[in-house]
């Protein structure tokens, strides 16, 4: 499993959604979930970067496991999720920065299409405010922003998860442009 996390972490730094020793990724495999470790750098993900950990419970290995590891737990234990990505994409952070919302509104049509909104949820990093936040978002919707922070993504699969964040961040990308571009 930490061949096709590599591959994504990969493509996230490859593509500016994150700086490489930002974010994380998990996959549920049965009553638990593989993690990146805290500190792994995205870009350079081998089978000593990721740890096995419970979803129902913490464990012993959890202070290596990435410091967002309780929101992926949280996210696991609320919904259906097989897989999460997270990410500091520079525009989705930016869009919750500016907003006076508790959602980003897309306007590019795919945005409007797939997503047609993204949740921002609030709370400190790692945090159950952020764990909770993110299980209610996850009722409706595939991704969600934390504010300052970053995105989150689910899916079925890791390829599903990441279209997600690429589709979060370029509708973002879009209204800041666009939005600027007015000014």
């Amino acid at each position: 499993m930490w061949q096709e996390m590599a591959k994504f972490g990969k493509k996230l730094v490859d593509h500016g959604l994150v700086e490489s020793n930002f974010g994380n990724i998990s996959v549920r495999v049965g009553r638990s979930m593989i993690i990146t470790r805290t500190g792994a750098a995205l870009d350079e993900i081998e089978e000593k970067s990721v740890v096995e950990v419970p979803i129902e419970n913490t464990s012993a290995l959890d202070v290596l496991a990435s410091s967002e590891a309780s929101v992926h737990r949280n996210i696991y234990q609320g919904t259906d999720a097989k897989a999460i990505v997270h990410a500091h994409c520079p525009y989705s952070v930016t869009q919750t920065l500016i907003t006076d919302s508790d959602k980003i509104i897309p306007i590019d049509s795919e945005g409007k299409l797939f997503l047609k909104e993204i949740p921002i949820v609030k709370g400190g990093i790692g945090s159950k405010e952020v764990g909770e936040g993110a299980v209610k978002a996850f009722e409706e919707h595939r991704g969600m922003v934390v504010y300052s922070h970053g995105p989150f993504a689910i899916g079925e699969t890791l390829s599903e998860a990441y279209i997600i964040m690429t589709q979060i961040e370029h509708s973002c990308r879009i209204k800041y442009l666009v939005d600027l571009a007015k000014k």
